[in-house]
């Protein structure tokens, strides 16, 4: 099993999450987060005030899925996050890490028939 922790445009949520039910990946988390990377920040106009906004709106998915997931997940999403045919800075990122084990509450079931 694995942990897939994807930062995405709030833009693109929608269509990253009709294209991964297509896959039958239909459990995951959204958070809405704050963060930069190489971006900075953008700079705006308020009340004819400019001011520089540091940390801008993204999205994390937090997905689970079992090894044979695993690729077509990622895949998945890379393809509809990405903005154009060749993404830009600011399209996010995608993180893959181990899950020791999943086990579900309601009836304690354990291991990948949780996820």
């Amino acid at each position: 099993m694995k942990t897939i922790i994807a930062i995405i445009q709030p833009t693109k949520l929608q269509a990253v999450h009709e294209a991964l039910q297509k896959i039958e990946v239909t459990r995951m988390t959204i958070c809405d987060a704050q963060g930069f990377g190489r971006q900075r920040g953008r700079t705006e106009l308020y009340r004819g005030h400019e001011y520089t906004a540091t940390l801008l709106r993204k999205i994390a998915l937090e997905i689970v899925v079992n090894d044979d997931f695993l690729d077509r997940t990622v895949e998945t999403i890379m393809n509809v996050a990405r903005t154009g045919a060749e993404g830009s800075i600011g399209d996010g990122k995608i993180f893959v890490l181990p899950t020791e084990e999943a086990i579900q509450i309601n009836d304690g079931f354990r291991g990948p028939g949780a996820v």
